[in-house]
């Protein structure tokens, strides 16, 4: 009687065994499924293919439908950031036109009224420097809207620091001869060097640094050279002036920001905020050291690949 009690027992003892594997396997099998059926639904959504309607609530568990309202909610989303990108590319095209015209005619009748009007020629060339203050603001916030929300994109590749220098120098040469300071691009350092960026964008942006450190130097002039580094490039920018003081070293890339010492120069304050996003959407970074009474050294870092 006791033996075939035990018997019973170890049976019973079996068949639990095997219905916890049964179940164990059951649960494993339901997981996998469940986790295919979740990658299926990233995967669609990463294609742009995703469609809530096919994914049943009785099918899924209750992660898979939270993931599928996640899902469909960010594709709403993204719809809505690509029209309103739309929105402001259209705007900011439409800025750009409509301003363009009508300050090249007040640019072109203070021209004219200059030749005219000999007594009133000082208030005019005034006039004159506030439009061009003004058409230069308008153009360079345009840039930058365009770069801040994407409409704009840069493309780096690799090029030669060689021509970006030679370039640099060639457009500003004459404004720094016209104000009796020297402009020493250091070309033969950049011979064989090469960096990833974007050469127009670029351009654009050592440019800006170079027309600083042309505005603010009254004697002496400025020094463009090239470092060679393991993991990036430095293009530097060093100049004679006036120099930066510490405090306001960190905020002079601030957008429109300009120091009380240089409020009666010619500017706006989104230079340097301008060279800094170029930069940055390059990977690169930009660094000052500058001392009061010695100069400023700007460094624009590129990634060397």
């Amino acid at each position: 009687m006791e033996t075939k009690t035990g018997t019973i027992l170890f049976m019973a003892g079996i068949f639990l065994l095997l219905a916890a594997v049964i179940i164990l396997i059951a649960d494993v099998i339901a997981r996998k499924r469940s986790l295919k059926r979740m990658r299926s639904m990233i995967q669609s959504a990463m294609d742009g293919t995703f469609r809530a309607d096919i994914y049943d609530e009785s099918l899924c568990a209750s992660v898979e439908s939270k993931l599928a309202e996640y899902i469909s909610a960010s594709q709403v989303q993204e719809k809505k950031a690509i029209a309103e990108q739309e929105k402001t590319k259209t705007l900011i095209a439409d800025i750009s036109h409509q301003t363009k015209t009508p300050l090249a005619n007040i640019l072109l009748y203070a021209e004219l009224l200059k030749e005219e009007a000999a007594g009133n020629r000082e208030t005019i060339e005034l006039l004159e420097g506030q439009i061009k203050k003004l058409d230069f603001l308008i153009q360079s916030l345009v840039k930058l809207s365009r770069l801040e929300t994407g409409i704009l994109a840069l493309h780096p590749k690799r090029n030669a620091l060689s021509a970006l220098l030679e370039e640099a120098g060639e457009q500003y040469a004459a404004k720094a001869q016209k104000k009796g300071l020297y402009l020493h691009v250091l070309s033969e350092e950049a011979q064989g060097v090469k960096a990833c960026f974007d050469l127009k964008w670029t351009l654009e942006a050592l440019g800006n640094l170079i027309d600083n450190a042309i505005k603010y130097t009254e004697t002496g002039g400025v020094t463009i050279s090239v470092k060679a580094y393991e993991l990036f490039v430095s293009v530097e920018v060093a100049d004679t002036g006036i120099g930066i003081t510490e405090e306001e070293q960190a905020k002079v890339f601030g957008r429109f920001y300009r120091s009380i010492t240089v409020s009666d120069s010619q500017g706006v304050g989104i230079g340097l905020y301008l060279a800094r996003e170029i930069v940055r959407q390059q990977s690169g970074y930009l660094q000052l050291v500058s001392e009061i009474g010695n100069g400023s050294v700007f460094s624009l870092y590129l990634p060397a690949d």
